[in-house]
């Protein structure tokens, strides 16, 4: 898996960081908000994803999904106004309540030991990297972005979000590497189909919120754990017998 590998680019939400759920309480929050106390029955997940990979060529994907709640939830808010409200509900939810999936700043610090550039593509907005890095004491406590990311790409670095492959060329380009010496960490589909796009290897790490999309996941990705406790054992065999 990581023969011939130099660089290693991890997704954030979903894949490192265990947030997709955080961000259906968010959205469920806010919609219950704008939509007087009403929620319908939707998969929040996956009403977010389609919207923001139906965006993904816009100017602004999250504006025009915040226009999207509006319209479907008859709001008198306008998208600006939704879209400042989930940035308030947020807040407090990526301060204290979003921290690494189960043993994943384990495999950060032992791929950063091995001497590996571990680089971070997400389509994250910059300003919830910022509460990341500075103001969520789970992730700076375990694994400190600055002290293990080479380079941090979110959503402002950015014109097309995934499944566009645009965040990765940017990454070989920054770095002066060949797709062949990178891999992708991916948990969604979208993710999966960028790495595809931009023709580097992937891996798929396992997240509930996938579910949905889970035989093609499997099927578009090279390699494939349950957790991060499974790949890290799987790399240590493959680095420490050679």
């Amino acid at each position: 898996m990581l023969k011939g590998k130099k660089v290693i680019i991890f997704d954030l939400d979903g894949t490192l960081i265990d947030s997709i759920g955080v961000w259906n309480n968010i959205d469920e929050e806010l919609i219950k908000a704008i939509g007087n106390g009403k929620i319908d029955n939707v998969d929040i997940a996956k009403q977010r994803d389609s919207k923001l990979k139906e965006y993904s060529k816009c100017e602004d994907a999250y504006q025009e999904y915040c226009k999207f709640l509006k319209e479907k939830y008859n709001s008198k808010m306008s998208a600006t106004e939704i879209r400042e409200l989930r940035y308030e509900i947020a807040d407090q939810y990526l301060k204290e309540k979003v921290d690494y999936k189960p043993n994943a700043e384990n495999i950060l610090k032992y791929l950063r030991q091995k001497g590996f550039i571990l680089a971070i593509a997400s389509s994250t907005n910059d300003h919830t990297i910022e509460k990341y890095k500075k103001e969520n004491k789970n992730i700076i406590s375990k694994a400190n972005f600055e002290d293990i990311f080479t380079l941090i790409y979110a959503k402002g670095s950015v014109k097309e979000l995934k499944p566009n492959p645009e965040i990765h060329y940017k990454i070989l380009k920054e770095l002066d590497v060949k797709k062949e010496e990178c891999i992708i960490i991916e948990d969604s589909l979208i993710g999966i189909e960028a790495a595809n796009k931009a023709e580097i290897e992937v891996c798929a790490i396992y997240d509930k919120y996938s579910n949905y999309d889970r035989e093609e996941i499997n099927r578009l990705s090279q390699y494939q754990f349950k957790d991060f406790e499974e790949m890290l054992s799987y790399i240590k065999n493959e680095l420490e017998e050679n």
